[in-house]
Order: structure tokens, then C-alpha cells, then sequence
């Protein structure tokens, strides 16, 4: 078997595959390329004005890329209606790898300083695939994911895979595309230049992703 390396990995980002485990405790990985694709458009996200509401009163505090791994370990943990996890001992190495080469990014949401929410993902050109997000405490996750499409929005990218379609995903503007819509979208977003954004200053990404979508 082929060995998984970050530079295959980044290859295969590149035509649309990617890696996922069996079982946490499982080290074997496989290859991935769904019929239909998960994407949420940038121009498109849906921003409640509950959620809006809650990003602006400041009581999570966000950052980028601080704490890679440790937003790993806690996407890898089990939950309720998930006890086992894709996210295996390669599946962390490899990324960890790609953090360390500016590839792969995490946001995080902390209260008091302790770690209650955020995601990761892989960026290649300008496109960012997400990969995973935990909560533990309320909307943790979700103010991730506007910080996440701002931070997008700011640096140019054009294209925010998300693999998987959930309802969690879908209720934020979120659509399924077939293979070869979403790989020719892809070729075209690999080949452009986007910066992520690890810092948005005293922007509000709340107006970032309004601003998006009204003149979309």
C-alpha cells in the first residue's frame, strides 16, 4: 500500500480526495470521493441574527491557529450520537504536518480560557475543506464557522468544501453538488491565491459575511 504522505495528501486535496479512518483505534485509512459533495457557498452562508447576536457580545473568545491539535483531540472524542471518530493516530500525525507546513488551520473558541469549540480544516489554493468541529458548551461551534467564513471572505478564497452534507450544515446555507460539478470548481479554486486570515483586527465577521451575501 501506498504510504500517506502530507505531500499525497495535499495531492489528493487537489483532485478532490481525501483521507478518513475506521474506528479511532483503527491506524489503517482510506480514500474518499463522494458522488455528491457538501458545499457552503461564501456568497451564500446563512447568518441568523440570534447567532449574529451572540458572535458580537464577545463571549467566546476566538483565535486562529493557537491550539491545532488540541482542537483535533477534541473533535476526535466521543459524543453523544458519535462514539467513535474517523479521526485516527495517522489522521492526527499527517495533519499535524500540515499545520506545521501552513496548510491546515484551526479556529477556537474559549471561555475564561478554557477550550469549548472550534474546527479545523485543510487550505490549498483558495480552497479551504473543512474537516471537523466539536462544541462543548452552546453555539461554540457554529460562532467558529462564521469566524471561519469571514476569515474566507477576507483572504480571497472561493470555494469551502465541507465533504458530508448534515442538516447542521444545510440550515447554514450549505448544498449538495454531483462529483464533477464540485471537481470543476475545484480546479479553478487550487489554482488561484488566497491568504487565510488568522487575524480579522477590530473587524466585525458578522458584517464580513452579511456584506457577502447582499451583493452576491
Amino acid at each position: 500500500m501506498l504510504e500517506i504522505t502530507p505531500d499525497l495528501l495535499l495531492q489528493a486535496y487537489r483532485i478532490g480526495v481525501f483521507p478518513m479512518g475506521e474506528r479511532r483505534d483503527d491506524p489503517k485509512l482510506y480514500w474518499l470521493d463522494p458522488r455528491l459533495r457538501a458545499v457552503l457557498p461564501l456568497d451564500g452562508f446563512h447568518l441568523s441574527k440570534r447567532l449574529a447576536r451572540t458572535v458580537r457580545s464577545g463571549h467566546f473568545e476566538v483565535s486562529a491557529d493557537t491550539a491545532f491539535l488540541d482542537v483535533m483531540r477534541a473533535c476526535a472524542e466521543p459524543r453523544p450520537g458519535h462514539p467513535e471518530s474517523w479521526i485516527n493516530e495517522p489522521i492526527m500525525a499527517l495533519y499535524g504536518q500540515l499545520f506545521e507546513r501552513g496548510h491546515a488551520h484551526s479556529l477556537e473558541c474559549r471561555v475564561d480560557g478554557e477550550l469549548v469549540g472550534g474546527l479545523y480544516g485543510v487550505s490549498v489554493g483558495a480552497a479551504f475543506f473543512g474537516e471537523s468541529m466539536f462544541s462543548r458548551e452552546r453555539d461554540a461551534s457554529k460562532v467558529a464557522l462564521v469566524h471561519l467564513v469571514a476569515r474566507l471572505i477576507r483572504g480571497g478564497f472561493r470555494l469551502l468544501d465541507c465533504q458530508f452534507m448534515t442538516e447542521h450544515l444545510r440550515s447554514f446555507g450549505a448544498i449538495e453538488i454531483p462529483r464533477d460539478t464540485f471537481k470543476g470548481l475545484l480546479a479553478e479554486a487550487v489554482e488561484a491565491s488566497a491568504s487565510f486570515q488568522r487575524e480579522l483586527g477590530v473587524v466585525d465577521p458578522c458584517a464580513l459575511v452579511q456584506e457577502s451575501t447582499r451583493t452576491s
